[in-house]
């Protein structure tokens, strides 16, 4: 069973996610975004080659859902030729900041909101949606009302953050918080935070910001679920963000087609 997405909005091929790593996929933007992160000694990568949309290459057939770690790289151009060598539907990095030992020394908060966690008026609830095995569908209303709860929390973490950055996932949006201090927070300090976020209306992902799932799209790879560029924005952006007519996070074989 596919997904339900909206209009514009479809799997990539497996063709499609080729040609994206080899002529899109922009290292230079990737390792200045993480060179804004910082903390990258020691960073980890990861895919996942076709757990949600069940494309993938036949010889990994068994590893389609298995959530495959990238740590011994020489530079971004090697985790480039591993990902060329999967082609998956989905990059991550690890949020965890490590020495270069690999000790865990931290973790770099974020806050993760999807367009399935909100009410649609036509769609229901989450639990509607997953009855009927559409747990990750979502439609062009659901879309507008997770950018505007976006904003609304950026808004919110102002108030505690200074440095907070926002990525359109391809899906819904990410915002992760680059102020130092943060990255030393305890377990139990992240997951009571995103609970008080929580409890003040905010349908954020807690697992996500406790810290329980470290993983998090990396900025400027490709969502094959939906075809769209996971693409860092300015909240002046994000007010007038449309990823069903932004060029920047459609890719090339999608504009093709236009």
């Amino acid at each position: 069973m596919r997904y339900n997405l909206p209009s514009g909005m479809r799997y990539s091929s497996l063709g499609e996610r080729e040609s994206f790593y080899k002529d899109e996929f922009d290292l230079i933007k990737v390792g200045e975004w993480l060179q804004k992160r910082g903390h990258i000694e020691g960073l980890v990568f990861a895919v996942v080659i076709g757990r949600h949309t069940k494309i993938f290459p036949k010889r990994y057939k068994d590893d389609a859902s298995t959530t495959i770690i990238i740590d011994e790289y020489e530079n971004l151009e090697d985790v480039k030729s591993t990902i060329l060598n999967f082609t998956p539907e989905s990059v991550y990095y690890d949020r965890n900041v490590y020495t270069k030992n690999h000790k865990i020394i931290g973790q770099e908060l974020a806050f993760d909101l999807d367009p399935e966690n909100i009410e649609c008026p036509i769609h229901g609830t989450l639990e509607n949606k997953m009855n009927q095995g559409q747990g990750l569908s979502f439609c062009e209303i659901e879309l507008k009302m997770v950018k505007e709860e976006t904003i609304k929390l950026y808004e919110e973490l102002l108030s505690t953050f200074s440095l907070l950055e926002i990525i359109y996932s391809g899906r819904g949006f990410h915002i992760h918080v680059l102020d130092e201090d943060s990255l030393s927070w305890s377990y139990s300090k992240r997951k009571k935070f995103a609970n008080k976020i929580r409890n003040r209306g905010y349908l954020i992902d807690v697992w996500v910001t406790s810290g329980s799932m470290r993983l998090i799209r990396l900025p400027f790879s490709l969502h094959a679920m939906v075809s769209r560029v996971v693409t860092p924005l300015t909240i002046s952006e994000l007010e007038s963000f449309n990823p069903l007519e932004n060029e920047r996070c459609t890719p090339n074989f999608l504009k093709q087609n236009y």
